[in-house]
């Protein structure tokens, strides 16, 4: 484990595993404190998230975060934390990645995101998996357009399960995770990861590579671990998250975020 020889200046935090607890829904105030201190120094905090539009814009509120951006989507929609408008939509054909799914996954229900009002359903979800308006739709409308993200959720089965059966099955123009608490895949358009997009960003803003910190638990972490200078994982979090990381620290259940944050921007 290295020591931090200089405060990074941009710290992207996933939300959902690491921010906030599963288990109880909710950011503990510790967690929400010590976020509040490094963005009150003058660290650009980046919410990095599989959530949409409207998942996000609560978290950066309760955070008190009203500058610079949010990657929602998993990197495919960029948002204007003071604003909570979209800046950016990156989208991609979702009619072949359906029909290779239900084939692969049988049974399985669809939410399809429509960036900032909700998702067009094949079956209800449970309201903290998809937020903001559900409205189901036949597969003729799921599919009509173009979308930053679609979920498949295999009910009643294992997310191992689901990885299992996706062996060896390709899917067109875009780039998939498997989550780890849920039986879901998550599919976004192809090249989009969140690493992908905090590249950008650090471009953008003429920051160092060595300026970057990363803090993640999930499939869907892991090129944002990569990307970072210095990352750390959940205490939680699957081998091969912990494994693409610099440090793991303790499990989300014990606000781990904190010591991670107080050991980098001291």
């Amino acid at each position: 484990m290295s020591d931090p020889a200089s405060k990074p200046q941009l710290a992207a935090l996933d939300v959902d595993g690491t921010l906030l607890d599963p288990e109880t829904q909710t950011i503990s105030p510790a967690v929400r404190d010590a976020v509040r201190r490094i963005a009150d120094s003058g660290v650009h905090v980046v919410l990095a998230t599989g959530r949409s539009m409207l998942g996000t814009v609560p978290v950066l509120r309760e955070l008190e975060l009203h500058s610079g951006v949010a990657l929602c989507s998993n990197g495919a929609v960029t948002l204007d934390a003071a604003t909570g408008d979209a800046l950016a939509v990156e989208t991609f054909d979702p009619a072949p990645v359906h029909a290779r799914l239900a084939a692969a996954l049988p049974g399985v229900i669809f939410a399809a995101e429509q960036s900032g009002t909700g998702s067009l359903v094949t079956s209800p979800f449970r309201e903290y998996q998809l937020h903001g308006p559900q409205r189901l739709a036949d597969l003729d409308e799921l599919v009509a357009e173009p979308v930053p993200r679609m979920i498949a959720q295999w009910e009643g089965q294992r997310p191992e399960e689901v990885a299992a059966a996706l062996v060896g099955v390709e899917l067109p123009n875009c780039t998939i995770t498997v989550d780890h608490y849920e039986p879901w895949v998550t599919a976004v358009p192809a090249g989009v990861t969140k690493g992908a997009a905090l590249e950008k960003l650090r471009t953008e803003l003429g920051l160092a590579v060595e300026d970057t910190f990363a803090a993640g638990d999930g499939s869907n972490d892991i090129q944002m671990l990569r990307w970072a200078a210095h990352s750390v994982a959940m205490g939680q979090a699957p081998v091969e998250v912990r494994t693409a990381a610099t440090e793991v620290t303790a499990p989300v259940a014990e606000d781990g975020l904190v010591s991670a944050l107080a050991r980098w921007f001291r």
